[in-house]
């Protein structure tokens, strides 16, 4: 039947939750760097047809029907989003910035330089400016400062993913930035193992930090997104 495919990969999603049970710690987060856009192209790559297919008989003789291609794009965003959530410790509503958790995946272990802005070496403004400019197409100034005095001030019980977040010690100026990704949690690069995933509850950072802001150029793309993926995902009258 048509469904026993999907539920083969129903399974491979089951699998792959099985092996990243664990929510990684900045050590683990450091290691991933494999990049699931592999898995996404490898996955049934012989399945991309755009209309149903016929094939081989099942067991009760029946042929089974091919998913289409749309239906194989929703299996393959489902395992990738399920990676994402699993690499970056997040519980994700699969309607988030696909490629800005790829591309903060892929830059998982980037080690600290100061000043440099390249996976063999980023400080925190660098990475910032690189993730950006990789997702939207937007070109941030190279300093924390510099992007904390040209985004939008948001509360930080109204963050969104994607936003920026700033740390100062006491009254000092802004000294450090990341992308707030989801349940607390933002990517960036520290100096003390480079870019890698962090909570804000966490104690220092909880006491560091200083405010959240908005890039609307970002915030637009975001939604802009949302919207075409409700869209796709709206069943069609046949």
């Amino acid at each position: 039947m048509k469904n026993t495919i999907l539920y083969c990969l129903a399974a491979g999603s089951l699998a792959l939750s099985f092996f990243f049970e664990r929510a990684p710690d900045a050590s683990a987060t450091a290691r991933a760097t494999a990049a699931p856009v592999v898995a996404e192209a490898s996955l049934l790559p012989a399945l991309t047809m755009d209309e149903p297919t016929l094939v081989a008989p099942a067991g009760d003789g029946n042929p089974i029907e091919k998913p289409t291609a749309a239906e194989l794009a929703a299996s393959r965003d489902s395992l990738a989003y399920h990676y994402y959530a699993q690499t970056l410790g997040l519980h994700l509503a699969f309607n988030e910035n696909k490629d800005l958790l790829r591309t903060v995946t892929d830059w998982i272990g980037a080690p600290y330089s100061y000043g440099s802005n390249s996976r063999r070496g980023t400080d925190c403004s660098g990475f910032v400016t690189r993730v950006f400019r990789e997702v939207y197409g937007i070109n941030l100034i190279h300093s924390s400062r510099a992007m904390f005095s040209t985004t939008k001030r948001v509360a930080k019980s109204e963050m969104e993913t994607g936003d920026l977040v700033f740390f100062r010690r006491g009254k000092g100026p802004i000294y450090h930035v990341g992308i707030y990704l989801k349940d607390g949690k933002f990517a960036h690069s520290a100096t003390n193992g480079g870019v890698m995933i962090s909570s804000l509850n966490q104690p220092y950072y909880h006491r560091n930090f200083y405010a959240a802001g908005r890039v609307s150029a970002a915030k637009a793309a975001d939604e802009a997104l949302v919207a075409a993926a409700a869209v796709a995902a709206a069943p069609t009258e046949e």
